[in-house]
């Protein structure tokens, strides 16, 4: 009886620890998705390096921590063409995520190798993203599996700003690689700010960082200031240009704050951490499921900061107007 009697006790508990023992190993193996991230960058810089950190950045704030909830490739063609392709494809066979890409050719690219997959593309420091292809307009391009963020800039601002610091300006020259598509749009705003002005424009070209010492020379005499856009090839090899400009009194306006830091005068641009953070947020809500990349409206760099360089324009003979130094918000 007393054998019954514990049966009746120890058979209800058994079936109880048998379903506790059973659920606790199917909670315990429960873990967070880890997703995988290419990231292409067409060539080292230092406003596509900023932007690169701030894309990680801005997808920890969300809540994507590298070794955590994200992994990431990151390559690096370097400028060369055909590499931005090999990276491309290297990320759809290995069935990334999402892709990153850093700059216009190498988005090109990418949105070329994800095409007949669900890989969304996501580009940052895009300068004209509709002229390029990459998207069929800002607000709505339901096709296309692919936003991003744009680093877009008014040209016609910077020509004003170069006018206030150097009244009478009659001539200006800039370098520009034209197998950038963004570099070729924005030569041509170029020369519609300044054909407006009645300031000439004249233009030299370059393939490679090798090419920037020759093509700087190649103005020397002919222009009266020298201004670059967010040309990537141009901007890598950065320091030739600068010191052809110091050696001859070449006054040189970038269009972006990094490029200021390193010997430009001034510009109105973009911290470009402050662009790759923004990516960032875009991602972190794609990776959340809230949106798809071809919903997403592609975006403009939200924060445009005046910057000087003091000493790069004392070193090229220009004295900045006291009415700009005041309205600078970064000064080096």
């Amino acid at each position: 009886m007393k054998i019954k009697r514990w049966l009746k006790i120890l058979l209800p508990l058994s079936v109880v620890l048998v379903l506790v023992m059973g659920f606790v190993p199917v909670t315990g193996c429960q873990t967070t998705q880890m997703y995988q991230i290419g990231i292409s960058q067409f060539v080292t810089h230092p406003a596509l390096d900023a932007t690169r950190e701030g894309i990680i950045e801005g997808l920890a704030e969300k809540g994507y921590v590298e070794g955590e909830d994200v992994e990431f490739d990151y390559q690096n063609s370097e400028a060369d063409m055909s590499l931005t392709a090999s990276i491309a494809d290297k990320f759809v066979s290995d069935k990334v995520d999402l892709i990153v890409t850093i700059a216009t050719p190498n988005t090109q690219a990418a949105i070329s190798a994800v095409e007949g997959t669900d890989i969304p593309v996501v580009f940052s420091a895009i300068t004209d993203p509709v002229g390029s292809g990459m998207v069929a307009s800002w607000e709505s391009h339901p096709n296309e599996n692919v936003t991003g963020v744009s680093d877009m800039i008014v040209v016609e601002d910077d020509v004003n700003l170069i006018l206030e610091i150097l009244p009478g300006v009659a001539t200006i020259g800039t370098l520009y690689n034209a197998g950038e598509d963004n570099s070729v749009f924005l030569v041509q705003k170029l020369n519609e700010a300044c054909d407006a002005l009645g300031i000439t424009v004249v233009e030299a070209t370059v393939s490679t960082s090798a090419d920037i010492l020759a093509a700087a020379q190649s103005l020397v005499g002919q222009v009266d200031a020298i201004w670059i856009g967010t040309d990537n090839v141009v901007v890598s090899g950065l320091e030739a240009l600068i010191g052809v400009c110091e050696d001859n009194d070449i006054p040189f306006f970038p269009a972006d704050d990094p490029s200021i830091e390193r010997g430009g005068i001034a510009c109105y641009g973009f911290d470009y951490k402050d662009i790759g953070i923004q990516t960032g947020w875009m991602i972190a809500r794609i990776l959340d499921g809230d949106v798809t990349a071809n919903n997403v409206p592609v975006e403009k760099g939200q924060i445009i900061n005046l910057s000087l360089n003091l000493g790069a324009a004392e070193r090229m003979g220009v004295t900045v107007p006291q009415s700009v130094i005041d309205r600078a918000a970064t000064i080096y």
